[in-house]
């Protein structure tokens, strides 16, 4: 009872009931009956009427003989003119009394609809703003309040540093800021400070925001997570806002942990981009600053984010105070993928054959995301084939379909177009067997994947961070392969190589202006790397050389493309049988791995079913 009283029903119920109650007792009783205008015209010229009221629409009286109240309503083919001359001469005579106009009457419907008009302004008033103010739920006013979500450690999903493989290096780092949560007084005691902010910078898909969860799961600390998009709305001074409601939660939870990911969303540089800044954005950062490392104290509050553009942030969010540390999530090596790779094999059934040291190999490059969806791509495959156990074979599948995409098999090829495609990656991979600083050829196929109509994929035998000048000019000579072979098989070109043409492109230029490998130029640099990210990178881009340098930056591109494939040409001329038996080989298998390319390579691989008569008798038809 005591909460219906304090309550706003309570108040509503009233309202309505003396809303009611005035309706009722406001109506005057006047016992009118309803007649029809026949009846009234017929007492009207008997002179039985009294007093009358009439309108154009309306007439009311009362008769004499039972002195009876009467309404009724003048239908509209009645002559207004021939009713007025009749009441008039009545009224001369004496006969009858006119009184005045009556009131209209309306439908009860409209009666009352003022009446429902302030109870519904009431209902809104009572849903709006009353649970406003008893705090219920994030409605129109809680539009300023953070979007953080809180959770908490004693969670059943919460992950731990036991559950990040391949990350020992991160963890370390990370390992400091739960130790200090645990037991600040080992730090406190030596003078250290421990890291007000840390940054987790890394491409996507490398763990930066699992690795938080784990920091939250192993501190058992109350963690807010929140991304940096949930500060920006439309309504100017909401991202301040919700920043300064967030700090005020955590200070309530102290000691807790913030995480922002993708932080780039409302940390970017300000007062970039034509015409100025982003009001709204720079008013979030700027709170977003203050509350770092502002007047204020924030003591047990650390703040950990997440981006993947770490230039683009404002230099006042990176400096000491703030981020004091930024940590680097990259692509795990060889050991990390093994540990990565046992990790997201732990719940799957796996088949005898398969080694996990062997595929952490054959993934260089792969991110713990790209991990995750190779496995799952193989349990999806084992599905579809009816099998119980994932085997070797169906992961390799996999990783050629995350690397190039799904097979398209049923794609109707012409044997021209297949001839064409079978030399044009022989002669990528006869040119990377070849060449000693190249990465050796794992598997060759003509069978359309993705875009490209086929593909030659080499693995390294170890990861590698840097390239030499000499890997990077066998690597020109293993891409203009393909354009080469078909020159010199078929006498023509085609469009497949754009891609290779791409690429060696970028490489040759990337080889003269970024890292200095032009005998003529230099050990220089050219061109501004720093674009402007705000604007089209094409748009900003800036030289800081002259048109002369530029002109001899060219003749040092082109010379060097110039040199790799006329490199290219002489060695498949020396090596053409090799060219033409791994390609006739591809017709007939389609698909060659490591071992059976070998086998093509040093001719001996059967061709014992391979039809050459058929596929010549093809090309002259056509």
């Amino acid at each position: 009872m005591k909460k219906l009283f304090k309550g706003a029903t309570f108040y509503l119920l009233v309202f309505i009931i003396i809303v009611s109650i005035v309706q009722t007792l406001g109506k005057p009783s006047k016992g009118i009956e309803s007649l029809d205008f026949s009846k009234v015209y017929q007492e009207l010229v008997k002179e039985n009427i009294s007093e009358l009221t009439f309108t154009d629409e309306i007439i009311e009286g009362t008769i004499k003989s039972n002195n009876t109240h009467f309404r009724s309503y003048v239908p509209y083919p009645v002559s207004k003119d021939n009713l007025s001359d009749i009441i008039l001469k009545q009224v001369t005579e004496g006969k009858l009394v006119l009184v005045g106009k009556p009131e209209p009457q309306t439908p009860w419907f409209f009666e009352i609809l003022p009446s429902i008009f302030m109870i519904l302004i009431f209902v809104v008033f009572w849903f709006v703003f009353m649970q406003q103010s008893q705090g219920g739920g994030s409605r129109v006013m809680n539009f300023g309040k953070s979007k953080a979500k809180l959770h908490k450690g004693d969670e059943k999903n919460k992950v731990t540093f036991n559950d990040v493989a391949g990350l020992e290096e991160e963890k370390e780092d990370l390992q400091e800021v739960v130790d200090f949560l645990k037991s600040p007084k080992r730090y406190i005691d030596l003078g250290a400070r421990i890291p007000k902010g840390i940054l987790m910078v890394g491409p996507p898909g490398t763990g930066k925001t699992y690795l938080s969860r784990a920091v939250a799961g192993e501190a058992e600390v109350p963690f807010f997570s929140i991304s940096g998009s949930d500060f920006v709305e439309m309504f100017v001074g909401v991202g301040a806002s919700r920043v300064r409601d967030l700090f005020e939660q955590a200070k309530k939870n102290s000691p807790c942990i913030i995480f922002i990911d993708e932080i780039d969303a409302v940390g970017r540089k300000r007062g970039a981009g034509l015409g100025g800044g982003h009001d709204e954005r720079e008013q979030t950062l700027n709170q977003l600053l203050v509350e770092m490392d502002g007047f204020g104290v924030n003591e047990g509050i650390i703040i950990m984010a997440a981006t993947n553009r770490p230039d683009i942030l404002d230099p006042a969010l990176l400096r000491p105070g703030r981020f004091d540390r930024q940590v680097l999530v990259g692509a795990p090596d060889v050991k990390g993928r093994e540990a990565i790779l046992k990790v997201h094999a732990k719940n799957k059934p796996l088949s005898d054959d398969v080694n996990l040291k062997v595929l952490a190999r054959r993934t260089p490059g792969f991110t713990p995301a790209d991990i995750e969806n190779l496995m799952n791509e193989a349990a999806i495959l084992t599905a579809r084939k009816r099998e119980k156990t994932i085997k070797m074979d169906t992961i390799e599948e996999s990783i050629t379909k995350v690397i190039a995409g799904p097979a398209k098999k049923t794609r109707v090829i012409s044997e021209k177009e297949r001839k064409l495609t079978a030399y044009h990656e022989a002669g990528h991979a006869v040119a990377a067997q070849l060449l000693p600083n190249t990465d050796p050829v794992h598997q060759v196929t003509i069978i359309p994947r993705g875009r490209a109509g086929g593909f030659t994929m080499q693995l390294p035998k170890e990861d590698k961070n840097y390239a030499t000048k000499m890997q990077m000019q066998e690597n020109l000579i293993v891409l203009l392969g393909g354009r080469v072979a078909e020159y010199l098989v078929l006498d023509d070109i085609s469009t497949g190589a754009q891609n290779d043409l791409d690429r060696v492109s970028q490489t040759a230029r990337a080889m003269v202006t970024r890292y200095g490998m032009s005998d003529k130029l230099g050990p220089m640099t050219f061109g501004d790397n720093s674009d402007e990210v705000f604007l089209g990178r094409d748009f900003t881009s800036k030289r800081n050389y002259s048109e002369e340098v530029a002109s001899e930056i060219d003749r040092e591109i082109s010379g060097i493309v110039d040199e790799a494939y006329n490199k290219t040409k002489k060695l498949l001329n020396d090596n053409i049988d090799n060219l033409h038996y791994v390609a006739k080989c591809l017709l007939k298998y389609e698909t060659l791995d490591a071992e059976q390319f070998k086998q093509a390579f040093n001719k001996e691989l059967s061709l014992e079913d391979y039809d050459e008569i058929s596929v010549d008798k093809e090309d002259d038809n056509e």
